[in-house]
């Protein structure tokens, strides 16, 4: 037996210092992962929850906000935020600082490209001196020039329709202040300016209406449209023939707000008063004063010409320009991610911090920058590690068209060549109409999804899915644990007019809450009302806690938020067109 022994020794030390090179040897590195595809990966039907992560994030973002401290930095201490404007680069440079302050990295200005001139109003009044005095509420359009000085003249009121209706005012508005625009009506404020959603109201919104006209617009809804082109082809000569005629100033009457709201002295201030498709670039200016008047200084005005009575004014318009080729900047910051799998993986939220000037931008969009910054910091006061990084941005330049989220778009994920239709070139740039094809990025892939806020102050009450049918159950599951904050609504709608849709574009996931309205289109929005006391508190605690909610659920769960098919936009002519399967139709020659 020891002879034995001895003789299978070797063997059993060889045995083991196999066992122990094999335990201790560098082990190959695995295959690195395929890309993921994320128009290909499969969706669970239920969604894994951290409840208590909701739970958390609840008690920080109602009970310990910081909103409000955002709101009078911003509103109070900057004010309106006129892309362009040294106001809104200081915004920028304070969004930045403050949230590397919050414990956010990378945060930077990304510049998105040229925009046209910096303008900003220094000073701005009028006053009726016959046939009696009183002061007129006026601001001046943005990009309108300066009077030089007070100037006093006789006012006349114009109506131009059409190009011919300018000759009958040839030769004859010399120094004179030209009221521009009809004399609208001031119907009785009969109905809440204020208004909350029904429960009724949101399960209309969640059914999806299935359009009669193939996708494209009603046939009413293009007439507008086209007579609408027609009229902004015509501003830009109706500004030239005031320059011309060397008027002294121009006053236009404010627009209407829903249901009455354009009264009482508020007035709105935005594009729709400009006398200019583009007055912010330099070969577009507009070259005399324009302001624009509360309805009821601009109607005392507008009856005494109509009675052929002298009236004049006297008015000073103060503004200043500082270049004509000014620069736009977004502000961009992130959590890292820690998922070695998923970290270089991104989920966005944000919303425009560029407004009007006549109020100090605070419901639009004001509101919406603050709620990212806030959910943003109540992620960090409670040292979240994301699997996937959360990326910050607030845009500028979308007041003008959606230039600061399209163009961070165009840089890191993609675009599409624009229609060069005579009835397309006809239009800025912003109007146009993608022709495609889409040329996407290789960050394209990266970007889960992109939540935005821009409708004002009032609170989360659901969600437009913009037409992505595979995420709607996904997010019935996220809201039902926050029905008790009254989100109860996900609808397949889409909607329109911010910065959500550069995304959606491009084949990424964007998406905008429903809100309730409060007062946003009756009074604030684009008007000397948008101002801090506007605001509702409480109702932006819970945007800024929904909001971390919705960015930490889809920065955590295994899959990223799925996608619509890819846009084919060169692809959306021929699919509309008609099958030509009409028995014995003859169709006519091509010429």
């Amino acid at each position: 037996m020891p002879l034995r022994a001895h003789r299978f020794f070797p063997l059993a030390v060889l045995s083991a210092a196999l066992t122990l090179y094999a335990a201790t040897k560098p082990k190959p590195a695995p295959p690195a992962p395929a890309a993921v595809d994320p128009y290909a990966e499969v969706q669970p039907a239920t969604e894994s929850l951290d409840l208590n992560m909701y739970q958390r994030i609840r008690d920080e973002g109602l009970n310990h906000s910081h909103v409000m401290e955002f709101a009078t930095a911003l509103f109070d201490g900057i004010g309106p935020r006129l892309t362009g404007s040294p106001n809104v680069m200081k915004a920028n440079e304070w969004t930045r600082d403050t949230l590397t302050k919050i414990g956010l990295e990378n945060a930077h200005l990304e510049d998105w490209g040229e925009f046209g001139v910096g303008w900003q109003q220094l000073n701005t009044w009028a006053r009726m001196v016959v046939p009696d005095t009183a002061i007129l509420i006026v601001q001046a359009t943005p990009w309108s020039p300066s009077t030089p000085g007070p100037v006093t003249g006789d006012v006349v009121y114009v109506k131009i329709e059409n190009e011919k209706d300018l000759d009958q005012y040839k030769d004859k508005l010399a120094g004179k202040i030209v009221l521009f625009g009809a004399m609208r009506p001031v119907p009785p404020v009969d109905k809440a300016l204020f208004e909350r959603y029904t429960d009724q109201e949101l399960a209309e919104m969640a059914e999806y209406p299935v359009n009669a006209f193939s996708g494209n617009f009603p046939p009413e809804m293009q007439a507008r449209l086209r007579e609408r082109m027609e009229r902004l082809r015509l501003i830009d000569k109706i500004a030239q023939f005031f320059a011309d005629e060397k008027v002294a100033a121009v006053i236009e009457p404010s627009r209407d707000g829903k249901n009455g709201g354009g009264s009482g002295g508020t007035f709105f201030d935005d594009n729709g008063a400009t006398l200019g498709r583009t007055p912010y670039l330099a070969d577009k200016a507009v070259k005399v004063p324009v302001v624009v008047a509360a309805i009821e200084s601009y109607g005392r005005l507008y009856r005494l010409t109509q009675e052929h009575a002298p009236v004049s004014v006297q008015i000073d318009v103060e503004t200043k320009t500082t270049g004509d080729h000014e620069h736009g900047f977004d502000t961009v910051a992130e959590i890292a991610g820690t998922d070695p799998k998923l970290k270089d993986q991104v989920v966005m939220l944000g919303g425009h911090l560029d407004s009007w000037i006549a109020g100090t931008g605070a419901t639009d969009n004001g509101a919406g920058t603050i709620v990212a910054m806030e959910a943003v910091r109540i992620l960090k006061a409670l040292d979240v590690k994301p699997r996937r990084t959360i990326r910050i941005a607030l845009w500028t330049g979308e007041e003008e068209g959606l230039f600061g989220s399209k163009g961070y778009c165009t840089q890191h994920f993609g675009s599409s060549k624009l229609s060069t239709a005579p009835d397309q070139m006809q239009l800025p740039e912003f109007m146009r109409r993608a022709a495609g094809p889409l040329e996407v990025k290789p960050e394209q892939k990266l970007i889960s999804a992109y939540f935005n806020v821009d409708n004002g102050s009032g609170k989360i009450r659901g969600i437009y899915t913009q037409g992505n049918a595979a995420i709607a159950p996904i997010f019935e599951q996220w809201i039902a644990p926050l029905k008790d904050l009254g989100v109860t609504t996900v609808t397949l709608r889409n909607t329109g007019g911010t910065d959500h849709l550069s995304f959606d574009a491009v084949g990424i996931p964007g998406f905008q809450f429903i809100q309730d309205p409060l007062d946003y289109e009756s009074r604030t929005h684009h008007s000397n009302m948008d101002v801090y006391e506007e605001l509702q508190p409480a109702d932006l605690k819970q945007i800024a806690t929904v909001e971390a909610i919705f960015v930490y659920n889809a920065a955590q769960r295994d899959q990223m938020m799925p996608r619509k098919p890819l846009p084919q936009p060169e692809q959306e002519e021929k699919r509309r067109a008609p099958l030509d399967i009409f028995p014995g139709a003859v169709p006519p020659e091509k010429k």
